[in-house]
């Protein structure tokens, strides 16, 4: 069963989709799939899982910049590589920024920075796994599934040092 919450938030609306094991997607929903097809997914509210109940509310305190970190069960799957790469994101704090070279050194992989990039994009749990955290060499915004004007929110929200 997928369960779907559509969270509103200052960065347009969010969809939060869970199975019974943790938290599979947060996608921003500008220019994605259309909302009245994920509602077809929706499980009334009274049968949510509670980390999905415990998602939403964590997510509604990082946008009214009450949390920086998450403490949630995760359910995305992927290679070896991937769920390394998305391991090492969620060790980047609140506020800081990395560039994809120094992801790539972090996980013991310094030639890997291409494929790096291919995993961050890859990833299907925005803000929690905070791919948005990761930008040029030269602090400069580079591309982002939920569009580059949200990464620059989030980033803003955080209080990151990056150049647009």
């Amino acid at each position: 069963m997928i369960y779907c919450h559509i969270l509103n938030s200052q960065c347009g609306d969010v969809a939060i989709l869970a199975n019974d094991q943790g938290i599979t997607e947060v996608a921003f929903q500008q220019g994605k799939v259309a909302i009245d097809v994920l509602a077809d997914y929706c499980v009334d509210a009274q049968q949510y899982p509670t980390h999905l109940d415990e998602a939403i509310k964590q997510l509604t305190e990082y946008f009214a910049g009450q949390r920086t970190q998450f403490n949630l069960p995760l359910s995305q799957s992927g290679t070896t590589f991937q769920m390394n790469v998305w391991q090492a994101l969620t060790k980047i704090p609140s506020g800081k920024t990395l560039s994809y070279g120094q992801l790539a050194k972090n996980i013991n992989k310094p030639a890997a920075v291409r494929a790096v990039g291919t995993a961050n994009g890859a990833n299907k749990i925005a803000i929690i796994v905070p791919c948005h955290r990761v930008i040029g060499s030269d602090k400069k915004l580079t591309g982002y599934a939920g569009g580059m004007g949200i990464k620059a929110k989030l980033l803003m929200l955080e209080g990151a040092d990056f150049r647009v």
